[in-house]
């Protein structure tokens, strides 16, 4: 793990409310490493000038890696000079690790995150899934809910007709799939395992009912947390919980990947670093083997 100096940085549009810099701070900060991590503005369409500008950095700090979020995880992919496989099969990367040479290589942290988040607040291994959207992080949900043991898919986005990406996806994947518009939520038998990756605002009015106390919602919205519909799920006796679970766990695959450690070599005492990371976010810490929540919302 170098120690030079390094710049790295969170982009997309909008991204004043990030929290991206506040966990990887913290977490460089306990692994003893002066690197500079910042949020910038970028615009559909803007990225690869971003980029060009951008070069290697300076010689005193150079760049080091980016993280993304919407709307740019699909677009990064031709200005990439390698793509990790899952990457590539996703089709959305929001991990760009830059090496010493400028060269750009992207991954996607996104899936892990979603499982390891849910592997923490439940032993869930969903048999169907209902995923809500049909971006960039619909795709990393469909495929982290696979992950889980789900084989069967109902999509339900504003716009059927954008549901083409997720619909190859479930094919590759050997999935059955159905797509509807959110309209028709209402018409659902209560529910085991939904994910939701609209933004936030959009899911509040939506019927969702869950099957059980057993059943779970997973909000990738989290600011104000709890959502309208993670709050109407809980009152009806399922397990709701928000992305800002995902958001720490995605960074800690991040953080892996921009100090040079595998996806499957934990960091230095990562437990420590994990709990640094959820306080400067304000979660509650805990390790990689607490057990599921058993409370309604977490």
């Amino acid at each position: 793990m170098s120690a030079a100096p390094r710049r790295l940085a969170v982009l997309g549009s909008p991204i004043a409310h990030s929290l991206s810099p506040a966990l990887h701070r913290a977490a460089y900060a306990q692994l003893g490493l002066d690197w500079h991590y910042d949020r910038a503005e970028v615009a559909s369409g803007e990225l690869g000038q971003f980029l060009d500008q951008a070069g290697s950095g300076t010689a005193a700090r150079p760049w080091r890696g980016l993280s993304l979020t919407m709307p740019l995880k699909r677009e990064v992919l031709p200005l990439l000079d390698t793509v990790s496989p899952l990457a590539a099969s996703l089709g959305v990367a929001n991990t760009v690790v830059i090496d010493d040479d400028g060269r750009r290589h992207g991954h996607n942290t996104d899936v892990d995150g979603i499982v390891r988040s849910v592997e923490s607040h439940h032993d869930a291994r969903p048999a169907s899934a209902t995923i809500l959207g049909g971006g960039a992080t619909a795709s990393s949900a469909m495929w982290a809910a696979w992950q889980l043991g789900a084989r069967s898919f109902s999509v339900h986005l504003r716009n059927p007709m954008r549901a083409g990406e997720l619909t190859s996806l479930a094919s590759e994947l050997g999935c059955d799939i159905s797509v509807a518009p959110l309209t028709e939520l209402g018409t659902l038998a209560p529910l085991d395992f939904v994910i939701s990756t609209l933004p936030g605002g959009v899911a509040d009015a939506l019927p969702l009912r869950p099957r059980s106390a057993s059943s779970v919602l997973f909000d990738v919205a989290y600011e104000p947390w709890p959502t309208r519909i993670a709050s109407t799920w809980a009152a009806d006796g399922g397990i709701a919980f928000s992305g800002l679970d995902m958001l720490v766990e995605q960074a800690v695959s991040q953080v892996r990947l921009f100090t040079g450690l595998p996806q499957e070599v934990p960091l230095d005492d990562e437990d420590r670093v994990r709990s640094a990371m959820r306080a400067a976010v304000g979660l509650a810490t805990r390790s990689t083997s607490t057990p599921p929540a058993t409370s309604a919302v977490a």
